[in-house]
């Protein structure tokens, strides 16, 4: 089942811990494909040292200060693809990176398995025939730790335990 809207229009901290486990599916011209979120970081409000929205809205982030459900996307170091869902309601920006999948590690190779790119910037998970997010109905656990790569930040938003990641299960279960 398709997750709704209203389940991205709630506060960052309670959506990202909650993606993991969910399937994220992709449709193109090669088909259907689908994969388990294992790993996703919080980024939450103009006042996080760490998230594209401190500096208020700029053309970049736009998307960020919508209300949730919708992809930000944004290339890096010139090279990769950043997958993001806006969460929140209007005006108060927060997004949670999507960081790993059970196939692949890292947001730049999230990315380029989904095939995701500039062109996704602002689609509604809720009603995109490219791309959207199930409900996998798998509770594992998830175990909090800091965001990665954002010493810039300083304290307290480098240490913040916003990063989530599934806790894999023994190879005999």
């Amino acid at each position: 089942m398709r997750l709704p809207r209203s389940f991205y229009e709630r506060d960052v901290l309670d959506v990202a811990p909650e993606l993991i486990g969910k399937m994220i599916f992709r449709k193109s011209a090669d088909g259907l494909s689908g994969y388990l979120i294992t790993e996703v970081e919080a980024y939450r409000g103009t006042e996080d040292q760490a998230s594209h929205a401190r500096f208020g809205k700029t053309k970049r982030n736009a998307v960020m200060f919508e209300s949730g459900g919708l992809l930000y996307v944004y290339f890096i170091y010139g090279m990769y693809w950043m997958v993001n869902i806006v969460t929140g309601r209007a005006e108060q920006p927060q997004a949670v990176l999507i960081r790993g999948l059970k196939e692949t590690d890292g947001p730049g190779r999230v990315a380029r398995l989904l095939a995701v790119d500039r062109s996704f910037y602002g689609e509604s998970l809720a009603v995109s025939d490219r791309i959207w997010i199930e409900d996998h109905q798998v509770v594992l656990p998830v175990i909090q730790k800091p965001r990665f790569g954002i010493s810039y930040a300083g304290e307290p938003w480098k240490s913040m335990p916003w990063r989530y990641i599934m806790v894999p299960l023994p190879r005999n279960s």
